[in-house]
C-alpha cells in the first residue's frame, strides 16, 4: 500500500506582540513544526507599521500563513493593506482592528514619554496582572516567560514600538476585503483587546472562525498552549 503523502510543510510567519519575542510563540513553533516552516521576525527596529511591513514582506517567500499577536495583529493588517495576493492564511489573536481611544492614546503616550527619559521598567507583576489571566501571574512557564521577553526586547526597542501602534492606521475598513481563511483568537479574560474586539473583526471577515478560550487573558498562545496550537493546526489543515 502506498503511504499517504505527507502535507507540505507552509511557511507560516508569527508575529509577536509589544515587548514579546519568539518565546510568545514556543509551543506553536514546536508542534506545528511538521506541516509549517515557522518564522518570527523581529518587530523591533522600526518605529511604523508601513516599515515593520515592509521589512517583513522583503524577506518573506511569495506565498506565506500570517499569524499575528496584539500589536502583530496591527502589522498583519499592514502587510494585508499592502499585499493581499501574498497572504494564504489569517490568524488574528488577543487584537483589534481599531486605533487607540483617547483615553488609550493617552496613556501610550504617558508611557512612551517616561521610557524616553529613562523611566522604563519592563513589566513590573502589577502590569503583568493587565496582561494574562490572574491564575498565571506566578506560573514561572507564564509569568516569568513575560517577564523575560519584557527584558530581552528593552526600553529602545519598546519606545519604537509604541510609535508604531500610535501611529497606526484604522483597520476596520479593509476587513470584508479579507478572503482567505482566517481564524480569530481572543482570551475571554483579556482585557487589553477584549472579546468584543475579535467578535467585531469574525463578524466583517468573511467566513471567518472564531474562538474565545476560558481562563485566559491577553497572551493566548503562552496562556493557553495546547489549545491556541490545536486551533492553528486545524486551520492550517484545512
Amino acid at each position: 500500500m502506498t503511504p499517504p503523502t505527507p502535507h507540505a510543510r507552509q511557511p507560516l510567519y508569527l508575529l509577536p506582540g509589544l515587548l514579546c519575542d519568539e518565546a510568545l510563540w514556543a509551543h506553536q513553533i514546536n508542534n506545528l513544526s511538521d506541516i509549517a516552516d515557522c518564522t518570527v521576525p523581529d518587530l523591533t527596529q522600526a518605529d511604523s507599521m508601513a516599515a515593520l511591513a515592509e521589512a517583513i514582506l522583503a524577506r518573506a517567500p511569495e506565498r506565506f500563513a500570517l499569524a499575528g499577536l496584539s500589536m502583530g495583529g496591527y502589522v498583519a493588517f499592514e502587510i494585508l493593506r499592502r499585499a493581499p495576493e501574498r497572504v494564504t492564511r489569517l490568524c488574528l489573536v488577543d487584537t483589534s482592528a481599531r486605533p487607540d481611544t483617547v483615553e488609550q492614546r493617552q496613556r501610550r503616550e504617558a508611557m512612551l514619554k517616561l521610557a524616553r527619559i529613562g523611566k522604563f521598567r519592563g513589566m513590573s507583576p502589577r502590569l503583568l496582572s493587565t496582561q494574562v489571566h490572574p491564575d498565571h501571574v506566578a506560573v514561572p512557564e507564564i509569568g516569568g516567560v513575560v517577564l523575560a521577553m519584557t527584558e530581552r526586547v528593552g526600553r529602545d526597542a519598546f519606545c519604537r514600538q509604541q510609535a508604531a501602534i500610535l501611529s497606526r492606521p484604522d483597520s476596520r475598513p479593509g476587513l470584508a476585503a479579507i478572503t482567505v481563511p482566517t481564524l480569530v483568537i481572543v482570551g475571554a479574560d483579556d482585557a487589553q483587546t477584549p472579546p468584543d474586539r475579535s467578535q467585531e473583526i469574525a463578524a466583517a471577515v468573511r467566513g471567518a472562525s472564531l474562538h474565545v478560550i476560558p481562563r485566559c487573558g491577553h497572551l493566548a498562545p503562552l496562556e493557553q498552549p495546547e489549545r491556541v496550537t490545536g486551533l492553528m493546526r486545524e486551520w492550517l489543515l484545512a
